[in-house]
Parts: structure tokens; C-alpha cells; sequence
């Protein structure tokens, strides 16, 4: 009679165990990558699909898993989740995020805020900087929508360094206001009146967004409304700061020379 180690079913060899133990830990941190893809999303056009960007994030998993090593002192989730987080940005910035027509709208909606608000002595409603565009309240709301995607690749670029900074969100294209107007404790007050001279609506997305760090689908549960409109405001409220601050960038250039 044979002696030996009694073997009970079919033997897995290592390179299978391996495999096997790979593909635990993503069902294991799946979950992770859905968390942290959907706070991304909820900062994005509605176009960018949540799931591609899970699909991204289970790459940036896949890479952790496989560069993991016990010694770096932390946890796979931890480290797992800077892998997650930039694959996503990664995969974020080689969109073309705005149509050279939507910037020129974008722009052409800061026009009409400033040349509404001359002519009126106040901030402009929705309606009344519709008008000036000279297009229906809806096609303008539309054009709120689309512009979304004009100053998200800084929101992207903010959200990486841990936070999203509302002076450089409106700065735009003239990221050095700061230390060419006046010093950014100054500007930060400029921007605090325009602020509290705005609509009371945007107002509120605003704080509940850049300050109280809510996602845009909190502040529609908050405000009750559609997520859809407060995408929206918070445009329109980006857009109207950045009018007002590109007309005191411009006074003040003209003071120089």
C-alpha cells in the first residue's frame, strides 16, 4: 500500500493561486473605485460616463495590487486609492473637454452679464441675461449645461491637490490676478461683495460647493432641486464672478498704462 500525502481535489498551482488572489482583491476594493469614480463624476459634465471612469479606476487598482509591497508601511486601500484616483485624472485630461463654440459661448455669457448689469444698475436674472443674448430662457440654460465642461479641466487640477479653491476657479485664464491686481487678500474681498450681490440661489451653490465641500447631487437634495439646475447655477455663478473680475482686471490694466 502506497504511503504519501493524501491530496482531496484538483491541485492549484501558484501562478493560478496568484491569479486567484488578484482577482479577490478587486472584488474586495471594487466598491473603493465606485466611491472614488463617483465623486469625480459628480463634478463633471453630464456627457463623462461614470462608468468609463470606474472602468479606469479598476486599471489604477490593478496597478496598485500589482506594485504593493507590505514594507511601504501603509494599506492596500490607502495606496490603492491614489492608484484609483489618478488613473481617473489621468484619463480625464486627454479628453477635449470644450468645443471651440462652447467657449465662445462661455464668453459671450460673461458679455452679456456685464452689459446687462450696466444697463440695469444690478446683477442680471437668468431671463434677463437670456434676453440680452438674445435667445430663449432654455436655449441659455443649455448653454449653462454645455459650459460646464469649459473650466473643468482646472476643477480637475484643484481636486488633485487636495481641494478646490474658488478665486482660482473664477481666475480662468488670468491665473495671475493675484499678484498683478492687488494682493489675493484684497481680491478675496472684491470677490466676497460680488458674491453677496448675487442672486441668493447662487449664492447658496456656491458655498454649499466650494466651501462646505458638498457635491452638486447633495446640494439638489439640499436646495431641492434638480441636479441639472444647480449644475447650472453654480455655472452661471462662476460666469457672472468672472465677468466682474475681468472687468476690474481690464480698469486696472488701463490705470498702468
Amino acid at each position: 500500500m502506497a504511503t504519501g500525502t493524501l491530496s482531496y481535489g484538483p491541485q492549484v498551482a501558484p501562478g493560478e493561486q496568484a491569479a486567484l488572489r488578484r482577482e479577490q482583491l478587486v472584488m474586495d476594493h471594487l466598491a473603493q473605485v465606485r466611491i472614488i469614480a463617483g465623486r469625480i463624476h459628480d463634478r463633471l459634465p453630464d456627457h463623462i460616463s461614470l462608468e468609463d471612469l470606474v472602468s479606469t479606476g479598476i486599471v489604477g487598482l490593478l496597478n496598485a495590487i500589482d506594485n504593493f509591497d507590505p514594507s511601504f508601511n501603509v494599506q492596500l486601500k490607502t495606496y490603492a486609492e491614489h492608484r484609483i484616483h489618478g488613473a481617473i485624472m489621468d484619463s480625464l485630461r486627454d479628453l477635449d473637454w470644450a468645443p471651440r463654440e462652447t467657449r465662445k459661448r462661455s464668453r459671450q455669457i460673461e458679455q452679456a452679464i456685464h452689459t446687462a448689469k450696466q444697463r440695469l444698475g444690478r446683477e442680471p436674472q437668468e431671463e434677463e441675461i437670456a434676453a440680452e443674448l438674445k435667445i430663449p430662457t432654455a436655449e441659455y440654460q443649455q448653454w449653462l449645461t454645455d459650459a460646464k465642461a469649459v473650466e473643468i479641466h482646472r476643477l480637475v487640477a484643484d481636486d488633485e491637490r487636495g481641494g478646490l479653491n474658488l478665486l482660482d476657479v473664477i481666475s480662468d485664464d488670468e491665473s495671475h490676478w493675484p499678484s498683478q491686481i492687488v494682493e489675493r487678500s484684497e481680491l478675496e474681498r472684491i470677490l466676497a461683495l460680488a458674491i453677496d450681490r448675487m442672486p441668493k440661489a447662487e449664492r447658496t451653490v456656491l458655498s454649499l460647493y466650494y466651501y462646505e465641500e458638498l457635491t452638486l447631487r447633495e446640494i439638489a437634495e439640499v436646495m431641492g432641486m434638480h441636479l441639472s439646475r444647480i449644475g447650472q447655477l453654480r455655472v452661471q455663478a462662476i460666469l457672472r464672478l468672472r465677468s466682474h473680475l475681468e472687468r476690474i482686471w481690464s480698469t486696472r490694466r488701463g490705470l498702468k498704462r
